[in-house]
């Protein structure tokens, strides 16, 4: 009878143990470094919270409903910024993802339209916000515009990188068989793309409720605007009010945009 041993188990080096070691302490030390050079007073940041909270908190907890009808009309607006910005930025960011697409524009083209995704993504919707307040006015058109070009980055990487992934056996086939650029970009590579585009258009919807509920807080529109205005009065009833707003219909379109999602896909 054959005796069969098991291979002997890897034994970890003294230098990868070391090396282990040496990265924990240093995290440490990075985060005691971090807390010990912001100079603060712990206790009195405590003492204040403690304070903040037990005269804030119950009135959040206690909303004003006599403000409901205008933080509903803020939350309306809210939600159509949202939804034309990110119409906006579904659209723009098909064109410029084809030209980031290395498979479909070639390796140096392609360069170019990542640039471009890079630079839009560079700049906050917020800093976006700010520049088109000062350009086209204090008002939901700025909202708008600021999560349209925010949006376009995201969408137009993913997107960029839905058509790097398809199948490229069917364009082939079809070139093989005579097919033009139209063609071939309405039968091959269509099909493929337009699910995974619609369930990404409808996640970033999402994204962009979030977003576009603090950009009024620069003069965007929106209901960003009342939360500024709440805050400055010290209005905690009111800012109650708009606190449930926001999560009620962040909680609904959440719940449809996941089930839409999920049948698209």
């Amino acid at each position: 009878m054959e005796n069969y041993s098991l291979p002997p188990k890897p034994k970890n080096s003294l230098w990868k143990k070391i090396k282990t070691i040496v990265i924990t302490l240093l995290v440490i030390g990075l985060y005691v470094w971090t807390f010990t050079g912001i100079d603060i007073e712990w206790s009195r940041v405590i003492e204040r919270a403690l304070n903040n909270f037990q005269r804030v908190i119950p009135k959040l907890l206690s909303p004003d409903w006599s403000a409901t009808s205008e933080v509903a009309l803020a939350m309306l607006e809210t939600v159509f910024i949202a939804f034309a910005g990110s119409l906006m930025a579904a659209i723009l960011a098909v064109p410029i993802a084809f030209l980031a697409a290395n498979n479909m524009m070639g390796k140096y083209l392609s360069v170019i339209g990542k640039w471009i995704l890079s630079a839009v993504r560079a700049f906050p919707d917020i800093i976006l916000a700010i520049l088109f307040v000062v350009a086209v006015g204090p008002n939901a058109f700025a909202g708008v515009l600021a999560i349209a070009i925010g949006s376009t980055g995201m969408l137009g990487k993913m997107f960029s990188e839905i058509i790097e992934s398809i199948d490229m056996d069917i364009v082939e086939a079809m070139q093989a068989n005579g097919a033009n650029r139209i063609q071939i970009l309405f039968y091959a590579v269509m099909p493929q793309i337009i699910p995974e585009f619609l369930s990404y258009a409808i996640y970033r919807f999402e994204v962009d409720i979030r977003a576009s509920s603090i950009l009024g807080i620069v003069g965007a529109g929106g209901i960003g605007t009342m939360i500024i205005f709440a805050s400055n009065n010290r209005n905690w009833n009111e800012m109650g009010t708009i606190l449930l707003a926001i999560i009620i219909v962040v909680t609904i379109i959440d719940f449809a945009s996941a089930r839409i999602r999920r049948k698209i896909v």
